[in-house]
């Protein structure tokens, strides 16, 4: 075996294998740093897009969070109006109570024009 080794298509053969060897070690070589780019490459990627999704997010909430802000705005508004217009009719409930109290002729069977005015008011 070491003859043939020795001998000319030996010598091509093991030049031809180491040939090969040179070009798989290069191809490894060259290969595995194609796949750390890569990597590298889409790890940004990734990276980015994850920042974008928590802006996105954060933007979505803050978005909520106003929108509640001016809900809850309108609302104290209106809840205002309505105590505004409850103390209103309360005032008014306590001045027809003291005119219908005051009046000489509540005991009668018939309404009297200041009881019919009162009913009125009502309305």
């Amino acid at each position: 075996m070491i003859a043939f080794l020795l001998s000319k298509p030996g010598r091509y053969l093991l030049g031809a294998l180491a040939a090969l060897a040179l070009l798989l070690a290069a191809y490894a070589y060259v290969d595995h740093r194609g796949y750390a780019r890569a990597a590298v490459h889409y790890k940004g990627v990734i990276a980015a897009e994850h920042a974008a999704a928590a802006t996105a997010r954060n933007a979505e909430v803050e978005r909520q969070a106003a929108r509640q802000n001016e809900a809850k705005a309108r609302e104290a508004e209106r809840i205002a109006e309505m105590q505004a217009e409850a103390d209103q009719l309360t005032k008014q409930i306590e001045e027809l109570q003291r005119e219908a109290s005051e009046d000489p002729d509540a005991g009668r069977t018939a309404l009297g024009a200041p009881s019919v005015r009162r009913i009125n008011k009502i309305r």
